[in-house]
């Protein structure tokens, strides 16, 4: 029997089109074969080489729970096993990962499930799933020496950079869309020190300007093209088995914005099974907002082989994105574990939000696309009832209140079919009720609750 410390093989950068595999990464993470993607691999665990005892991998991690270690007491670092080596003194950690597994009751009713169970990223350092992959790839910029890192955001990838840079002592530049930024997001990143630059134009268009910066200024690039944020962001993954006790569920369904996430637990999920970790791969879906949907389209129009750039429009801002980096990654993983692609409108990513917040939990808009497409998936026949399914919840319910807000008094969505859309969603509103102050009244109102 191998030992664990067998395990710690040197990773290995790997395009994803060519199949490059250069020593280290340019400033934009980019081929410079052919301009593609990279991700790392590990050689050290093809056959025979990962012929290891599993047990003994579970059961350091499962010790590693109740350390005092720094590391161990980080959701993703306690997986050190599985990612690429950083020297524990570049480490950069908020203790990031160890976020809950909650049974949906609730939501399992209406989607027509029997068991339904969501994992909940939001209850992150900085309420999202960006924490995972920015504890890793903040860590490799500090290691790397840079003084600065930067990234483009529609809020939470740039809240959770601020924060793991000011961690590290390092300098943090952000470019956000004008007026496409939930308050509640952009105020995390100002409090963390970041420079914040709000570029009149779309995230991609934000994207773009970055690329040039990288390539001209030596300024450490954050987004999910950096293959240490995937690899942070794969233990997820990882911790949602340990919860099930290494078996899978049927189904685990993820939001789709630029699909870096997606990826990253698809990868996940892949080289458990392959290290024998799971016994079986779940299908993996994808949901996106249909104003923001192009891998959707890139699947059922195009099969796959292109995707084309849009301009995106959604009030799931955490989403909105027209032209998804990680898209040949996310549609590997969906080949992969045979998952499936939806779309949902407006008004079911609200009535979903809703309905989460119903079962006590609560997420931002984003998260709340997972429900939606389940209700779709299943009524297709592509979930069935008896089927175990674990929804992703990516961000934290406060991380766009004003939402939450015109929602319940009924005045989120505008345009012609306003009126309608709203009136679907008006037995699930829960508007503010004024009220003199009076016991009577307020017994009253009190009693009209409990109605019918």
């Amino acid at each position: 029997m191998r030992t664990i410390q067998n395990l710690e093989m040197m990773a290995r950068l790997r395009c994803i089109a060519c199949g490059a595999m250069p020593d280290s990464a340019s400033q934009d993470f980019r081929c410079t074969s052919c301009g593609d993607l990279l991700e790392f691999f590990f050689p050290g665990w093809a056959p025979p080489a990962a012929a290891f005892d599993a047990a003994v991998l579970k059961a350091l991690w499962l010790a590693r729970r109740t350390s005092r270690e720094v590391l161990d007491q980080s959701g993703v670092w306690r997986f050190r096993e599985l990612l690429p080596h950083i020297p524990a003194e570049h480490a950069i950690t908020l203790r990031e990962g160890n976020t809950p597994l909650y049974d949906m009751p609730r939501c399992a009713r209406v989607a027509g499930v029997d068991h339904l169970q969501a994992k909940h990223q939001g209850m992150n350092p900085t309420a999202s799933f960006k924490d995972t992959g920015m504890t890793f790839a903040a860590s490799s910029a500090h290691q790397k020496k840079f003084k600065w890192v930067a990234c483009a955001s529609t809020g939470n990838t740039s809240a959770s950079m601020a924060a793991y840079a000011a961690r590290g002592e390092m300098h943090s530049l952000v470019l956000i869309p004008d007026g496409k930024i939930s308050w509640g997001k952009l105020s995390q990143s100002l409090d963390y020190g970041a420079l914040t630059c709000q570029l009149r134009t779309d995230f991609d268009g934000c994207v773009r300007i970055l690329n040039e910066l990288v390539r001209q200024k030596p300024v450490y690039l954050l987004n999910s093209v950096n293959p240490y944020r995937i690899e942070g962001q794969k233990t997820a993954a990882i911790e949602l088995m340990e919860q099930l006790l290494w078996e899978p569920p049927d189904h685990i369904i993820v939001p789709g914005g630029n699909l870096g996430n997606s990826s990253a637990i698809g990868k996940a999920l892949i080289e458990m099974h392959e290290l024998k970790l799971i016994s079986r791969l779940p299908k993996l879906s994808i949901i996106q907002a249909q104003g923001a949907n192009p891998f959707y389209r890139s699947v059922k129009e195009f099969g796959g082989k292109k995707l084309e750039p849009m301009t995106a429009d959604t009030l799931a801002t955490a989403i909105r994105i027209g032209n998804p980096a990680s898209w040949k990654k996310a549609l590997r993983v969906l080949q992969a574990t045979g998952g499936e692609v939806e779309e949902v409108s407006e008004i079911e990513i609200a009535i979903a939000k809703a309905e989460i917040g119903a079962d006590g939990i609560g997420c931002e808009p984003a998260s709340a696309v997972t429900l939606a497409g389940l209700k779709k998936l299943r009524r297709d026949g592509f979930v069935r009832a008896g089927e175990s399914v674990v929804l992703i919840l990516t961000g934290h319910l406060l991380k766009d209140p004003d939402f939450t807000i015109k929602f319940h008094r009924g005045d989120l969505l505008g345009g012609a079919s306003a009126e309608s859309e709203n009136a679907q969603a008006k037995y699930l509103q829960r508007a503010p009720v004024v009220l003199d102050a009076n016991l009577g009244v307020v017994v009253a109102a009190l009693e009209a609750a409990e109605r019918p």
